[in-house]
């Protein structure tokens, strides 16, 4: 079986499990390790991007929009924070259906499901829209916000789009359903979809498969191509393995894999947790804002 890591650029990591060091990972239905939780961790403080640059990027992003270049676009920012755990800490702590350690150089604990193949079927599971559960009638105030629903079918006809590439008989099963997670010491709802296609002899070209639908349509937005000029534009960081993907394969029956967000990265002795949030012509840039800083936790 391998393991294989690619980043937003499309820089590719393939190790077959048993060769791994220093690289730990969890899916629902396989990990590599055992380890148990040890100490709670914490985010004690949070430096994100002031509200002026941010405001100054988002406003470049809607000029864009209204130029016709792009009609989402998911704009991030890295946010300087202290905590009190060490990197594999964290990983053993968190909580998440897809968590990815790796050389004590960036932690994921993430939970989006990027694309995962079943003999010939391929899924993939886009996820557009969050609010804090704890709010009345939270599910029917996200199901019925109008720019959520518009930025979430803008996704789901992406990656319909994307899946056509590569596969045939495209379908959406399900389209908007609502799952609660863990916050931190919160929790809240998140809207996904699931779209189905046939993929066949998939087994010796799965990696030329996934790049051809890489970077996913959910960290990057729509048209594709001209919205990852402008991230890389406005953005002006690296993202690097931020919302890139990870997963393990046994090149035969199945392969799973997962975007990485929720992700915190160590670098030269700093520490930094990359966020953001899909922007459409609708958005509230004071909204964005605090939803790029809400999502800075680790779900214990």
């Amino acid at each position: 079986m391998k393991f294989f890591l690619i980043d937003f650029a499309g820089n590719i990591y393939i190790r077959k499990i048993e060769k791994l060091k220093d690289v730990f990972f969890s899916f629902p239905d396989f990990q590599n390790h055992d380890f148990k939780a040890t100490i709670p961790c914490k985010i004690i403080k949070k430096t994100p991007i002031s509200y002026e640059n941010y405001l100054k990027a988002f406003k470049g992003v809607i000029e864009e929009i209204k130029n016709g270049n792009t009609y989402l676009l998911n704009l991030t920012f890295p946010t300087l924070i202290e905590t009190n755990c060490e990197l594999i800490d964290i990983f053993k702590s968190a909580k998440a259906p897809f968590k990815l350690y790796f050389k004590n150089r960036f932690v994921t604990f993430s939970p989006e499901r990027f694309v995962t193949i079943r003999n010939n079927k391929i899924y993939t599971y886009p996820m557009k829209g969050t609010i804090d559960a704890s709010v009345k009638n939270a599910k029917e105030k996200i199901l019925s916000n109008k720019k959520e629903m518009a930025e979430h079918t803008m996704v789901v006809d992406l990656l319909r789009n994307d899946l056509g590439i590569i596969a045939k008989d495209v379908k959406v099963d399900k389209f908007r359903f609502v799952d609660k997670i863990k916050a931190g010491e919160k929790d809240l709802l998140q809207v996904s979809s699931e779209i189905s296609a046939t993929l066949n002899n998939w087994q010796h070209h799965w990696l030329d498969i996934l790049l051809k639908i890489l970077p996913a349509g959910s960290i990057s937005g729509t048209p594709k191509k001209k919205t990852l000029e402008i991230i890389k534009n406005i953005e002006n960081y690296d993202r690097g393995f931020y919302t890139g993907i990870f997963g393990i394969t046994d090149e035969k029956t199945f392969l799973d894999s997962a975007v990485i967000i929720r992700y915190i990265e160590k670098k030269e002795n700093k520490v930094y947790y990359k966020s953001g949030g899909g922007i459409t012509i609708d958005s509230d840039p004071q909204e964005e804002y605090d939803e790029l800083i809400k999502k800075v936790y680790i779900p214990i």
